[in-house]
């Protein structure tokens, strides 16, 4: 019976010391090792991540400014299957779009608007113009039209002052104001900085004088 009890001693002994062994020499070469992270991936400076946005940029109005005709005619290519914009032109799975900035919407006679694009208030101005190329469906919920619209800001500037010059001819938008800091304020910032550094002159006098 004594013999029976030391030989399951031993045993136990072993697994003990076998299990010790493998916690001891796992720590031992996971050392060094960087731990798996929690969320996986980095962040790429300039993209937009999800729930962020990235920078705006100019507004839509100062683009205007400089717009490009003839690249508003090449990216009107996009537009091209659907639409037609010579004066006069018929009608596609689109309307004809001659002379289309400044009218109300729903414009064009005997074309089967969807009541959704019909029941929007005002014209085609610039504004309304730049929200329908950024997301027809979310201008207009329930529209027929299935075109995604157009992510770039420039692009959709030169769209519209391609669209504008085809019978339209409506004087671009003021673009945005940058006042510059009033007059007063540049002298009082001019004045703090000259008494910082005459207080900068004093205590470092202070010092040598110390030393």
């Amino acid at each position: 019976m004594s013999n029976n009890n030391t030989i399951a001693g031993w045993i136990l002994a072993g697994g003990i010391a076998a299990l010790g062994f493998s916690i001891v020499s796992g720590k031992y070469f996971h050392a060094g090792k960087h731990e798996r992270p929690e969320v996986m991936g980095y962040v790429i400076e300039g993209v937009e991540t999800a729930g962020g946005s990235a920078d705006a940029g100019p507004s839509i109005e100062t683009l205007l400014q400089t717009a490009d005709i003839a690249a508003g005619e090449k990216v009107f290519g996009k537009c091209a299957a659907c639409h037609t914009i010579n004066q006069g032109g018929a009608n596609g799975i689109g309307p004809n779009l001659w002379a289309a900035m400044g009218k109300p919407h729903g414009h064009v006679a005997g074309f089967a608007y969807s009541d959704a694009l019909k029941s929007v208030p005002g014209n085609w101005d610039w504004t309304s113009m730049n929200a329908w190329l950024t997301s027809p469906r979310k201008y207009a919920d329930g529209t027929k039209m299935t075109f995604a619209g157009l992510g770039k800001a420039e692009d959709r500037a030169n769209l519209m002052v391609y669209l504008n010059a085809q019978g339209s001819n409506l004087p671009l938008p003021a673009a945005p104001v940058i006042e510059a800091p009033a007059e007063e304020a540049v002298d009082a910032a001019a004045e703090a900085g000259t008494e910082a550094e005459a207080e900068e002159a004093v205590e470092a006098d202070a010092a040598a004088a110390e030393e």
